[in-house]
C-alpha cells in the first residue's frame, strides 16, 4: 500500500482491534468513535487504563520501541480508525532529531514501567 493512501476502518462496538502480548505493527488515529485501552492484571482481571476518543492516537508505543502490545484494545463504540502502518511511521520517525526520538523512546519505557506497576498493585 502506498504510503500516501489511508487505510480506514470500521470497528463495532466490543471488537478487539489488537490484543495484549500481539506484535505491534500498525498505530491507529480515530476519526469517529472511541476505544478502550484496556490490560490483564495480575489477577487476570481486565483493567481499562483509559478510553481514546476522536482524534486521538493509540498503538503507537509498539512502533517506538518495537515491543510487544502492552494491552488490548477494543472499540468503546463503533469506531472508525485511520491506520498508521509501520513503514509510515518509521518514515515520519527518521525526519525527527535524533533526540526526540530518544526522548520518545524514553517516554514509552517509562509508560510501559508505569502502566505495569499500577495494574499489578
Amino acid at each position: 500500500m502506498s504510503q500516501n493512501i489511508l487505510e480506514r476502518l470500521v470497528i463495532e462496538q466490543g471488537q478487539t482491534i489488537f490484543r495484549e502480548g500481539d506484535e505491534g505493527n500498525r498505530a491507529f488515529i480515530i476519526q469517529e468513535g472511541a476505544v478502550d485501552i484496556v490490560k490483564t492484571n495480575a489477577a487476570g482481571e481486565e483493567v481499562i487504563l483509559g478510553t481514546v476518543e476522536k482524534g486521538g492516537i493509540f498503538g503507537e508505543m509498539a512502533l517506538i520501541d518495537d515491543q510487544p502490545r502492552m494491552a488490548s484494545a477494543r472499540a468503546a463504540s463503533m469506531v472508525t480508525i485511520i491506520v498508521i502502518s509501520r513503514d509510515m511511521f518509521r518514515s515520519k520517525m527518521a525526519k525527527c532529531d535524533p533526540f526526540v526520538r530518544g526522548l520518545l523512546g524514553i517516554f514509552v519505557k517509562n509508560m510501559r514501567s508505569i502502566v505495569e506497576n499500577r495494574v499489578n498493585q
